[in-house]
């Protein structure tokens, strides 16, 4: 059932439960799913086979009606979280089928990329999850994260955002649909473009295009380097005009000064050119 629904998902955990669900599965038969609604923050629903499905935290249980989660299954969500995995629930009508745990595994270039962001001045890095504090605390240790919040919905990613705005300026990175308002919220939104939801894209004020990580500190350093160049320009482009002016009154040839002004300009672009060699070290 976790297979047939979240093949219509494109969810990263989604994926994954595609994947090693259906290797597990082997050749054992999958239902069509249809009618998928994302429950956001929460899981999802669908259709399989006139019943309708639940994916999602045991939270959600509480709130769409019908029978409580067992005390077996109960018991077996919070050893799973205990063990750091992101746990769902699967439901078919009224009945518990069982619950899937997903262990997260950070990217292998995640901690250098913490490390070059520290290099680059980041004074605090955050996580914003929406995975139980265990894993959440799990993962950020394992990359040098300064501090994790986890179980956070879409609304607290937002909160969250606000309140770090407060101490100074705020970056957020992300991809998915629950990512979008935090996204919006901060001084710079930054979608991961490859993995990133259409609404995400739309939102954000940089988008990557592409999946790796190793991309954002060449973000952040093009991005500096490109306002240092701007910066010289403009000095170089009004200096000129500056000393033009006044010359031409006080009696400089106007082919002259029409010489100097062009030249200035050749100097701002090869100037700007130098941004095609930059590369992050």
């Amino acid at each position: 059932m976790a297979v047939a629904v979240e093949r219509l998902s494109d969810h990263p955990l989604a994926a994954a439960v595609v994947r090693d669900g259906s290797v597990r599965l082997g050749s054992v038969h999958v239902p069509q799913a249809t009618d998928l609604e994302s429950l956001t923050g929460r899981g999802l629903k669908a259709s399989v086979a006139g019943l309708l499905v639940y994916l999602g935290k045991k939270s959600l249980f509480d709130d769409i009606g019908g029978p409580g989660l067992p005390a077996s299954l109960t018991a077996k969500v919070l050893d799973l979280e205990q063990q750091g995995r992101t746990v769902f629930v699967v439901r078919q009508g009224d009945r518990y089928l069982g619950a899937v745990g997903l262990m997260d595994t950070p990217r292998e270039a995640a901690k250098a990329v913490m490390v070059r962001l520290r290099e680059l001045g980041m004074t605090r890095l955050v996580m914003l999850s929406g995975d139980n504090q265990r894993v959440a605390d799990a993962v950020a240790a394992s990359v040098g994260i300064d501090r994790a919040y986890g179980d956070l919905m879409p609304e607290d990613k937002v909160k969250a955002i606000k309140a770090l705005r407060a101490e100074g300026e705020v970056a957020m990175v992300g991809d998915g649909v629950n990512d979008a308002p935090a996204l919006a919220s901060a001084s710079v939104g930054i979608a991961m473009g490859a993995a990133g939801s259409d609404v995400a894209l739309e939102t954000a004020d940089v988008a990557l295009m592409g999946d790796k990580l190793e991309h954002l500190p060449f973000v952040v350093g093009l991005s500096r380097r490109t306002r240092r160049i701007i910066r010289q320009n403009l000095w170089a482009s009004l200096g000129m005009v500056a000393i033009l002016i006044p010359a031409t009154i006080l009696g400089m040839r106007m082919g002259v000064a029409v010489l100097f002004h062009e030249g200035s300009t050749l100097l701002v672009v090869a100037n700007a050119l130098r941004l095609l060699a930059y590369r992050d070290r």
